[in-house]
């Protein structure tokens, strides 16, 4: 009998590792996502017909805001309301529950603790740069990232700030008089309504880049903000 030792086994292949199924949004982050989705869709379209109905900013006869949309005329299939008093129906009818969702969610947030993961602070600031140079290809890993990266913290808390400037402005232009202070405040009442006008382009401009980042980067996402279960790996955890 031979005293050499028999050749070890070959190691098994490594399994390649199998997706998990993963808790993410609680069904009243859907709920108010989705609402916010067609009832900002109704609010846009209103307030270009709205604009129709004087497409400047500015007094007559004073000195205008300047604005590359000035006389613009969108199209049809764009606006709602029909006309100027249909399109401010529509306009203040979906403006109450836009408000209400935007409560129940950062109700929710509040009650559940979520914000903490959340909201973007100082020390975020260096992830975020790190995260941009991933998205502009300038860095090949993806950064360590929990739920929600930097960039995306800040994205989100700019987008509840701007959505509080959307609803002061808006209270500013609906009830002048009653809220006098608040449309003094923003500058008077058309400077009030320009700076509404323009929240409009900015949600128009983050909603873009958000339908393009989930579909470019993390596709199970979206799945996800349906169902509420994410498929998949994250790109990283921290």
């Amino acid at each position: 009998m031979s005293d050499v030792p028999a050749p070890a086994p070959a190691p098994a292949p490594a399994l390649a590792p199998t997706p998990g199924r993963v808790r993410r949004h609680h069904w009243i982050v859907r709920l108010t996502h989705w609402a916010t989705v067609v009832l900002l869709a109704g609010m846009i379209a209103s307030g270009l017909q709205i604009y129709e109905a004087y497409a400047r900013f500015g007094n007559r006869g004073g000195p205008y805001f300047p604005s590359p949309f000035n006389d613009a005329q969108f199209p049809a299939w764009s606006r709602l309301g029909g006309w100027l008093a249909g399109a401010l129906n529509w306009h203040f009818a979906l403006m109450w529950p836009l408000v209400a969702c935007g409560l129940l969610y950062l109700s929710y947030l509040v009650a559940s603790g979520e914000w903490r993961g959340l909201v973007f602070r100082p020390r975020d600031l260096r992830g975020a740069i790190e995260m941009q140079k991933y998205y502009l290809g300038l860095r090949k890993e993806h950064p360590p990232q929990g739920k929600h990266n930097p960039l995306q913290k800040l994205a989100y808390t700019f987008i509840v700030l701007l959505g509080t400037l959307s609803v002061l402005t808006g209270l500013a232009i609906y009830k002048p008089v009653q809220f006098g202070w608040l449309t003094w405040l923003f500058g008077g009442f058309q400077a009030a309504r320009y700076w509404h006008f323009w929240t409009v382009w900015i949600f128009i401009a983050f909603t873009a880049v958000h339908v393009a980042l989930v579909f470019l980067v993390d596709p199970h996402s979206l799945a996800a903000m349906i169902t509420g279960w994410y498929r998949g790996r994250f790109p990283s955890h921290e």
